[in-house]
């Protein structure tokens, strides 16, 4: 299947990192290239509405200008400059015989400007850094260079963006910084490679129970089991799908879990058991597995039900092969999104981490923002979460294995019960170490 990307570029760096994605077969490359800054919102609008992409790469600026225009489920690369570009225009300012400080640097992170000169032996008051930051403006940029201009009339410049090299009068000592097309390349194979990853995930193989609880009396089992089964069969969603009779009061649907994606709005809400209740009056619960047979999805999804027929009101749970329990779906529940888009591939850095999906971890770090170090019980993290109470244990067993949460104290909640041992989530600090 044909892959449609998306890369935003500046002008003087399109001839380069288009040829970047020469190598990549059976991707469709849509450009967006700018001259100026408010150039970039426009026009990836303009792009979004013509096409239907994949996936984006951009760099930390376009992202900026434009980040509450990307679908929520848009697979993003966001490049960021790296010590190597840094370095390279080093070696570029000694070869055309500047001394290689004092200098004043912009938009690297501060770690990666502190690492390069480190390692080349710069002296750090030989060296000015503005990091990027989303608020920042092109006039404070080169206000900040030529404050250094002028205290420093030996020293020259590295700016990573255009305007400002204009704006400084293209002198001998503003050198700008290009990006590497061998970079844009890898992070380019990284953004396909994610995608075919999810588009695999999606299409594996998954299995749903609908099981009838209860129902009106003046009905009867075989009826209100018959009536479901003809529910789901004229449900738009499961037109795809398996849907066949499971003993005496359940109804089978096995499908692609990407299916079941969409029927419960990204596991947030599950509408079809309050559908099921006010057009044929019987409660449903629901129970979906994940797993890599279609035995174990069917195994899972009946631990799944069985778990939601204990709740007393119509609702899902799903289950997946390591134990982790999602839920009570409800049907009138609102589709939730926990993103932390910035810092998507330090993101998924940890997500390979701590053995979990990206989106749980996402999840977590936008608990981690809400307590703002407060410690929690594994209860506690089960109830924000919605799943059970033995999944948050579980999760936080991982959690604290691969250093995102640490034991922070105990607390009793009556005389006779054993202390219970509380965590305080370290996610965002994980997030904000792997950015340094």
């Amino acid at each position: 299947m044909r892959m449609v990307l998306g890369l935003v570029l500046h002008t003087s760096h399109q001839a380069r990192l288009a040829m970047a994605s020469g190598m990549l077969t059976g991707v469709q490359l849509e450009l967006v290239v700018y001259e100026q800054e408010r150039e970039i919102r426009p026009k990836v609008e303009a792009l979004l509405n013509r096409v239907q992409l994949d996936g984006m790469l951009l760099g930390r600026v376009p992202y900026d200008a434009c980040r509450d225009l990307l679908p929520p489920d848009l697979p993003l690369s966001i490049n960021r400059y790296a010590a190597l570009e840094l370095t390279l225009t080093l070696g570029r300012a000694l070869r055309q015989g500047l001394a290689p400080a004092p200098v004043s640097i912009d938009t690297f992170d501060r770690s990666v400007v502190d690492d390069v000169t480190t390692a080349l032996g710069m002296q750090p008051d030989q060296v000015m850094c503005l990091p990027y930051a989303a608020d920042i403006s092109y006039p404070q940029i080169i206000e900040f260079h030529e404050r250094f201009l002028a205290e420093h009339p030996d020293g020259f410049v590295i700016t990573v963006r255009s305007e400002v090299t204009r704006a400084l009068g293209h002198r001998d000592r503003v050198l700008n910084v290009v990006p590497l097309e061998t970079t844009v390349r890898a992070e380019l194979h990284e953004l396909v490679l994610r995608i075919q990853s999810q588009r695999a995930k999606e299409m594996s193989f998954a299995a749903g129970i609908f099981s009838v609880v209860d129902f009106e009396r003046d009905s009867n089992l075989d009826r209100a089991r018959v009536g479901l089964l003809n529910m789901l069969l004229n449900t738009p969603e499961f037109a795809d799908a398996w849907v066949d009779t499971r003993g005496s009061r359940g109804v089978a649907v096995l499908a692609h879990r990407a299916l079941f994606n969409e029927v419960t709005g990204n596991w947030s809400s599950l509408p079809v058991v309050g559908t099921a209740l006010e057009s044929l009056g019987i409660r449903v619960a629901a129970g979906f597995g994940f797993g890599s047979s279609a035995r174990k999805c069917v195994m899972l999804a009946e631990k799944a039900v069985a778990q939601a027929e204990q709740t007393g009101a119509p609702c899902g749970f799903l289950m997946d092969e390591d134990g982790l329990m999602v839920g009570p779906l409800r049907p009138g529940a609102t589709p939730l999104r926990f993103t932390y888009r910035e810092h998507g591939p330090d993101l998924e850095r940890l997500a390979r981490r701590a053995g979990l999906s990206a989106a749980t971890i996402s999840r977590l770090a936008a608990l981690d923002r809400t307590l703002g170090g407060r410690p929690l019980s594994p209860g506690d993290l089960a109830a924000a979460l919605h799943i059970t109470d033995p999944s948050g244990r579980r999760l936080i067993r991982k959690l604290t294995a691969s250093g995102l949460a640490v034991p922070q104290g105990s607390a009793q909640a009556n005389r006779r019960g054993r202390p219970t041992t509380l965590y305080q989530l370290t996610i965002a600090a994980a997030i904000r170490e792997d950015e340094r």
